[in-house]
């Protein structure tokens, strides 16, 4: 069996590598920003995954993961996105709260028990976040959205997935009615002011364009 760190590492390339273009390697200054640690540590581990087969490391390039790093990335994803439906269904928690909690209980718990959450949730998509959960076999079906900054003033949209899990931002999309399928209305989009305007049920919302670019919907 893999690791806590070994999994920490492979989870976190894999996530790193969806925000970037196909193919292109994650940096190890990203990598060690992402993780906490000095990026010495991280060339030193790198190493050790190149060993393990788990990922290819080339010098001032990056890492990528190999098919069994992927495998294993994927399925340390698959139990920290249930264990956080899991958690906010069950106890109530608020989708801030999920994510920590799930650090602590991924690399703890069995696929056994991980294949009976699934049932007992009914087989969901996706985590409290819009996050899509990996099937058993390890196949991943990506929510369709577009970032709110992007939208046309005008559009209605639905809010599908948001792509940053602090805890500090998900309050505010709380505070502001931008919850994982709250709808409303795009009434201004302005670039020059880097923020947009939403309608949400009977009130106006200004949201900056750096967050805007988080929140992804279904617009119409």
């Amino acid at each position: 069996m893999a690791s806590l760190t070994v999994e920490n590492y492979v989870k976190t390339i894999a996530l790193i590598s969806d925000r970037h273009p196909a193919g292109v390697a994650v940096a190890t200054g990203e990598l060690a920003q992402a993780m906490g640690v000095s990026p010495g540590t991280v060339t030193g581990m790198l190493k050790t995954l190149s060993e393990a087969s788990l990922a290819t490391y080339t010098p001032y390039e990056g890492a990528r993961l190999t098919e069994a790093g992927q495998r294993l990335a994927l399925m340390v994803i698959r139990r920290h996105r249930l264990l956080e439906l899991f958690l906010a269904r069950t106890l109530d928690m608020t989708w801030d709260e999920v994510h920590e909690e799930a650090e602590h209980m991924e690399h703890a718990v069995s696929e056994r028990l991980i294949d009976r959450m699934e049932r007992f949730l009914g087989h969901p998509a996706v985590d409290p976040h819009g996050d899509p959960i990996p099937a058993a076999d390890g196949s991943l079906n990506e929510p369709k959205g577009v970032p709110l900054a992007r939208c046309r003033p005008g559009a209605t949209f639905r809010v599908v997935r948001v792509m940053d899990q602090d805890p500090a931002f998900l309050r505010y999309l709380t505070e502001c009615g931008l919850d994982l399928h709250a709808e409303g209305t795009l009434r201004e989009n302005r670039p020059e002011a880097r923020a947009v305007v939403c309608r949400l049920g009977e009130r106006d919302v200004a949201l900056g364009i750096a967050a805007a670019e988080k929140v992804l919907v279904d617009a119409r």
